[in-house]
Formats: structure tokens, sequence, C-alpha cells
């Protein structure tokens, strides 16, 4: 399961991260706007975060049952108390651990962030990585995610676990 802030590289570092270990591989925010039926942002629109993240807790626990897969969760994800244990129980957690000036960098390519919507991205990611990287830190790996091509994180990963 890979945790992190926003635009961390959760999921292009798991597709190929996935591929490297000969496993599938799931987006959970995919998987979420598949059984909502609609997209992240009109679900924080119609309906508010509390509804998301309630949504967001059944599917991750979906995701985790059956075969051994590489997860990408949203940012929120791993804050949610049992969401959080759930993943830490069961799975195997690794946080992508990037600086919000570089998230802001990657972030600032598309607008469909709902809690970037109209505020200073700086800020705001300055802010959840106070709040969220106590969270993220109970992971069972941390590993850097910088301005680097993603190979080198999905490297760092590897190297991390002994994988060849």
């Amino acid at each position: 399961m890979l945790v992190g802030l926003m635009g961390a590289g959760k999921s292009t570092v798991g597709r190929r991260l996935a591929i490297r270990l000969g496993l599938p591989f799931v987006d959970a925010d995919t998987e979420i706007e598949t059984a909502a039926g609609m997209s992240i942002p009109d679900i924080f629109d119609r309906f508010g975060e509390a509804y998301f993240r309630d949504g967001e807790r059944r599917v991750i626990a979906r995701l985790m049952e059956g075969q051994k897969r590489v997860i990408a969760t949203g940012g929120g994800a791993f804050v949610d108390p049992q969401t959080r244990a759930a993943i830490l129980d069961r799975g195997y957690a690794i946080w992508l651990d990037a600086k919000p000036s570089v998230l802001v960098e990657r972030v600032s390519r598309r607008d469909t962030r709902p809690l970037l919507r109209g505020r200073d991205p700086l800020a705001v990611l300055e802010e959840l990585a106070r709040i969220r990287n106590p969270f993220y830190a109970t992971a069972h790996l941390r590993v850097s995610s910088h301005r680097a091509p993603h190979d080198a994180t999905v490297n760092a990963i590897l190297k991390a676990l002994n994988h060849p």
C-alpha cells in the first residue's frame, strides 16, 4: 500500500512497482470513482469529504481482500483511523514522503484536487503535511520521493524491501 500526500507519486510509482514485483496494480481513487459512478471532485462537491472518506474506507477494505497487489491510496486515506489500522494490520504500508515544494510542482499540472481548489497550494500542502505526516510516519517503510525520475523511487523501495 502506497500512502502519502497528493502528488507524492503513489499512482505512478505504484504502477511501476507492481510491474517490477510482478503483481497487479490498483488505484484506490479510480476504484472509488468507478463504485460511485462519478469523479472524486464531484463526490466532494455533492456529498462532502466525510461521505467520500466513508466510501474510501469500504473500497480500500475490499481491495485488501484476495490476491496480493500494489495499491495506491488517496492522500487522506491513511489518516482515517479504521483505514490506517486495517492497512497496518493486513497490508504493508510504504510512505512516499515528499517536501511540499516538490508536491506543488507536481499537483499544479492538473486541476483535479478538491482540497486545493481556490487556495494556495503550497500553504495547503504545508498544512496537510503538518497534520498528516505523523500518521504517515506509522507506515512500515518510509521512502523519499523527490525531484528525480519515478524509477529512482521504485528502486529505493525495492532496495528497502531487499528485492532484486
